[in-house]
């Protein structure tokens, strides 16, 4: 199974991640994004034609979406990870597969701006950052009410590992986690799972660093 990777793509790092999560070798193939814009040239747009990576690539089965890679890699080797296992369990796991892109277009995209230039109005991609992040927010403290670590349930899914990179980032784009006690304890619970691998800009646990203190009516 090969991945078509740029080491600082929070997208990419997303599949990397839930490979080395549920135990799954990839063949890494990496992508001169920039300065080159490899991914822009015949043999990628070949395979993708929206330009973009991560491009994953088995047998015949070409994917070009994080989110439905997450999907399936869990679905061949641990599919615990859906967190399908009840409807509300599945239907909370599509809800924030579906808000991970949000994160991307905003957090994301300030983060693309702020370390390789990318044009767009800092301002107000760092506003609809901030809303993702209180949105976020809102529902981890929702989980810790019922005493869950994760977005949707008391284990780490699939949903976890989609959100995960590009809230981790959002300092690169400007937006600090400072006010958001329970993502910076989600954070350390994900950062904390067997398997758990970094790339620049993302580290493991910081042992000095002391966790956050998280009261309920915080948020």
């Amino acid at each position: 199974m090969k991945l078509y990777d740029y080491a600082l793509s929070p997208s990419c790092y997303k599949v990397r991640l839930m490979a080395a999560l549920i135990g799954m070798t990839l063949d890494i193939r990496p992508v001169d994004f920039h300065p080159g814009c490899e991914h822009r040239g015949p043999e990628l747009m070949a395979l993708n034609p929206a330009g973009s990576i991560p491009i994953l690539e088995d047998g015949d089965l070409v994917l070009t979406e994080s989110s439905a890679m997450l999907v399936y890699l869990a679905a061949k080797a641990a599919a615990q990870w859906l967190g399908n296992d009840t409807a509300g369990r599945a239907a909370r796991v599509q809800q924030w597969l579906s808000f991970s892109h949000r994160l991307t277009a905003s957090l994301g995209a300030a983060r693309l701006h702020e370390m390789l230039l990318r044009p767009g109005n800092i301002a107000a991609l760092r506003e609809q950052g901030i809303a993702a992040l209180r949105e976020l927010e809102a529902g981890l403290v929702e989980q810790h009410i019922r005493g869950q670590r994760f977005l949707a349930s008391d284990r780490p899914t699939i949903a976890d590992v989609a959100c995960f990179p590009y809230v981790a980032l959002a300092p690169d784009g400007g937006v600090s986690l400072d006010p958001y006690p329970a993502i910076r304890l989600w954070s350390r619970a994900v950062r904390s799972l067997e398997g758990f691998i970094e790339m620049p800009g993302i580290h493991r646990l910081h042992e000095l660093t002391p966790a956050p203190v998280l009261e309920v009516g915080e948020a």
